[in-house]
């Protein structure tokens, strides 16, 4: 993988959390792909676990994402990214900010096949 791929999937990634968009994210990972949202949550397998996350989570529970990255390192199939991202919790219309850090490996194809998350959250 190279720096640009990288930032075209983030890119990608960017626009389907944006829409809040299952289908979207859904189409940047393996069929086997795993998806760790934090280090002590079980990982998420497959596209269909992945989709149904996203549609309960991100569809369902926010609204005005906003979301930017700094690839850190791109290790051959790996790439390590700094992102940030803002949104309004629903149905309480909280502010909530994450800062967090993706490891995230590709296959061949340049889909994801393993993506683990590190973050902390601030609620306004």
């Amino acid at each position: 993988m190279s720096p640009e791929s990288i930032r075209a999937w983030l890119d990608r990634y960017r626009s389907a959390w944006q829409e809040r968009d299952p289908e979207a994210v859904i189409r940047l990972f393996a069929e086997d792909a795993t998806y760790q949202e934090t280090p002590f949550s079980q990982p998420m397998r497959g596209r269909e676990a992945i989709r149904q996350y996203w549609s309960r989570a991100v569809a369902a529970h926010q609204e005005q994402v906003r979301f930017g990255y700094e690839i850190l390192a791109v290790p051959e199939t790996t790439a390590i990214a700094h992102w940030w991202a803002s949104f309004v919790r629903l149905p309480s219309k909280t502010q909530v900010s994450l800062d967090g850090v993706f490891l995230l490996s590709f296959d061949a194809a340049g889909l994801c096949r393993e993506l683990r998350e590190w973050w902390v959250r601030k609620e306004q």
